[in-house]
């Protein structure tokens, strides 16, 4: 049986493994682990587009808010939050978004590097369902991460696995393989304090799950967030469960609200 390197985890892996078709990146319901579904056609148009200008705000704003943000969605981060991942979305209907970590200090919130990202298929949604192939829009907590390969120095519980396989390929032709050797649960629809690969959905199957930052693939997701291996191994090590981390994930229009 496959047993978690850190952490609780509240059910046999081998179970959730078994069941992981119906887990990865957007799943619920009936949705294969692939990015690309059976039976469509590659879409063309991200692959290789610059990625989405980085947020700006004024200077006198930036140390006591985290920029790009609205009222509604500032109002949403935790007090206690000390680091945040923005990934601000080209568009409603984009697949190309830019992702930053933000560390508070007691200067006020300090910027990372800029990276590179993609989100769905179809863009963003204030209500995501499975099989919608939008990312959904909101502030959630990173409190789980796990993957294929070995633990690359992270303090956040980390769960390695073969459930994280995948194959395949995506929207736009390219190979899905070592999309999911390293993952962060987003914790959209799902139980904290768990592996990624939990199958347990609060808010029922219909509204999806399996939302998760991974290995970027060169194309677009099903629901999920990926960057570029290097980047994340940059942010697994960079997060710190102490501080209570959280994504800020939606085009950049929804996060101005």
């Amino acid at each position: 049986m496959i047993t978690s390197t850190q952490g609780a985890v509240r059910r046999p892996l081998a179970v959730l493994a078994a069941s992981f078709v119906l887990v990865g990146c957007g799943g619920g319901g009936a949705v294969t682990t692939s990015d690309q579904r059976p039976g469509t056609t590659p879409v063309n148009g991200s692959t290789g587009a610059p990625p989405a200008p980085a947020p700006r705000v004024a200077l006198s704003v930036a140390p006591q808010q985290l920029p790009g943000l609205g009222p509604k969605t500032w109002g949403k981060v935790p007090p206690k939050t000390r680091q945040a991942l923005v990934v601000t979305g080209r568009g409603r209907n984009s697949s190309i978004s830019t992702a930053v970590l933000y560390e508070r200090t007691a200067a006020g919130w300090r910027a990372g590097a800029s990276w590179p990202a993609h989100n769905a298929l179809k863009g963003w949604t204030d209500h995501h369902r499975a099989g919608d192939l939008r990312s959904p829009v909101g502030v959630y907590a990173l409190t789980d991460a796990g993957g294929l390969r070995p633990d690359p120095g992270t303090s956040l519980p980390y769960d390695r696995s073969g459930g994280f396989s995948i194959g395949g390929t995506g929207f736009e032709g390219e190979p899905l393989a070592g999309s999911f050797d390293y993952v962060i649960a987003i914790n959209y629809n799902r139980q904290a304090g768990t592996t990624p690969l939990d199958w347990t959905r609060p808010l029922g199957a219909g509204r999806g799950g399996g939302i998760w930052v991974h290995v970027d693939h060169d194309g677009p997701t099903q629901g999920c967030v990926s960057l570029r291996k290097n980047h994340m191994k940059e942010l697994l090590r960079a997060l710190d469960p102490d501080h209570d981390p959280v994504v800020v994930m939606g085009d950049a229009a929804a996060l101005r609200r």
